[in-house]
């Protein structure tokens, strides 16, 4: 047996790819470790979205390699995909270089790598009845896991490369879903956070074209067992008419609305290839709310993309303060090369852009924080279910989060207490709140799960 390092960087969906390519690493008598100097196999499952992304990726593979010179190393995920023949003469030191697209062929890649060969491998996507996705070990916090719909996308969003990499929309056939979903309530997983780059367009990769997320959300909500569904990620231009209402009588979909709305200057959006305005938008809080009495609301908001200035910039700040979200966080624009807003600007302006946009980027947190800390009171004298992620060393003391709270981005809950456990939901009463998070005592008879 040997023994594999698996370094996972980026999104959730690239968690999950990096779960599938454990399990088919054990399935070929492969150990899992957590020290990478005890490591036979390094994988390195790489973000491409960005540039930032990619330099995090790059000094990641470098400082592991270096942690690690004697064990094969693997660089994969959507750098790879991306990046295959610039990597394979730029990166010597990589035993591989391994896309995305087919997670099967870790298999013979490895066994190549293995045999002395090295290996640069980009395969598309197989058939749909024959890609896998098993997978035994979650990276998630206990009791929470994520899972993914469909691959790619078709909004083809200008400043966007995930079509690049990912490829167009490709729906995850639904009894697939429904398959993995009753394997993770099974094991106890009680929080399955849905995840692609837009919900909403599941099913219109079908020759009808229309979308089948509402269906497949009305089986998934259908299956028996004591769990709760998040929804992440829902393209504002693709909104479900009928969304609210569903939530609104179905308590197993969690009343959180994730919608990267990514500006509010209607010059700014259509260049974007988007259809809503700051006014659509502001239409679509409303209507949630009214629908939803305890909705959360989470957004991104992207700056420095070609054409935004200062009034551009402040349409956004009076989005924001009209629209008084939960949660908002905020990206810079990267410029990246085969998007359609390439083009737009050259380097040296867009270097100049970049620093605006930093300075606007501190200016909307500033706006936001209080926003989101005034909102948080809502919740203080009430009692919600709080899965607890993990335990404080040494203190009566537990990290967990509340159905306002979506995993790696919002904040968190704090409880005071013994005798929690990871995994488990725990009844607690909202104490106060403490700068972007919120604090919190189980109350009497709470511990299940």
């Amino acid at each position: 047996m040997k023994n594999v390092y698996m370094e996972n960087l980026g999104c959730a969906k690239n968690q999950v790819d990096a779960e599938t390519l454990i399990k088919l690493l054990e399935d070929d008598d492969f150990v899992l470790t957590e020290q990478v100097e005890q490591a036979d196999l390094i994988l390195v499952n790489t973000c491409g979205f960005i540039e930032s992304a990619r330099e995090e990726s790059i000094n990641s593979f470098f400082s592991l390699h270096e942690a690690n010179s004697k064990a094969k190393i693997v660089l994969t995920g959507c750098m790879a995909q991306r990046y295959a023949d610039q990597l394979e003469k730029e990166l010597g030191e990589a035993s591989a270089i391994f896309g995305n697209r087919d997670l099967s062929k870790i298999h013979e890649v490895v066994r190549q790598v293995f045999s002395g060969e090295r290996v640069i491998s980009v395969p598309s996507y197989p058939p749909r009845e024959t890609e896998v996705y098993e997978r035994d070990l979650l990276l998630s916090f206990p009791g929470s896991a994520y899972l993914k719909i469909s691959e790619g996308c078709n909004h083809w969003c200008s400043y966007c490369a995930i079509p690049l990499i990912r490829g167009e929309l490709r729906s995850k056939p639904k009894q697939t879903i429904l398959a993995e979903a009753r394997d993770l309530i099974s094991r106890g997983i009680r929080e399955i956070n849905l995840i692609a780059q837009d919900l909403a367009a599941y099913g219109t990769d079908d020759s009808d074209r229309t979308s089948k997320f509402m269906e497949l959300l009305a089986d998934l909500t259908a299956l028996p067992g004591d769990f709760f569904i998040r929804l992440l990620y829902i393209h504002p231009d693709a909104f479900p008419a009928s969304l609210p209402s569903f939530i609104a009588t179905h308590p197993k979909v969690l009343p959180y609305f994730d919608i990267p709305f990514q500006h509010a200057d209607t010059t700014v959006l259509r260049s974007m290839g988007r259809t809503g305005t700051k006014e659509s938008h502001l239409a679509l809080i409303e209507q949630i709310r009214s629908a939803v009495p305890d909705a959360v609301l989470r957004s991104t908001i992207l700056l420095g993309y070609p054409g935004e200035d200062e009034a551009a910039f402040a349409q956004v700040l009076d989005f924001l303060k009209k629209a008084r979200l939960d949660w908002v966080g905020s990206f810079l624009y990267s410029r990246e090369e085969g998007t359609k807003a390439y083009a737009l600007r050259n380097d040296r302006d867009h270097r100049k852009a970049y620093k605006v946009a930093a300075a606007f980027q501190k200016e909307l947190e500033a706006l936001q924080a209080p926003i989101t800390g005034n909102n948080l009171q809502r919740f203080v004298g009430k009692e919600y279910d709080i899965l607890i992620e993990e335990l404080v060393e040494g203190e009566d003391l537990a990290i967990g989060r509340m159905y306002a709270q979506a995993p790696e981005v919002d904040g968190l809950t704090v409880v005071v207490g013994r005798n929690l456990k990871a995994g488990q939901m725990v009844r607690c009463g909202i104490k106060r709140v403490n700068g972007l998070d919120l604090e919190a005592i189980p109350v009497a008879g709470a511990m299940h799960g």
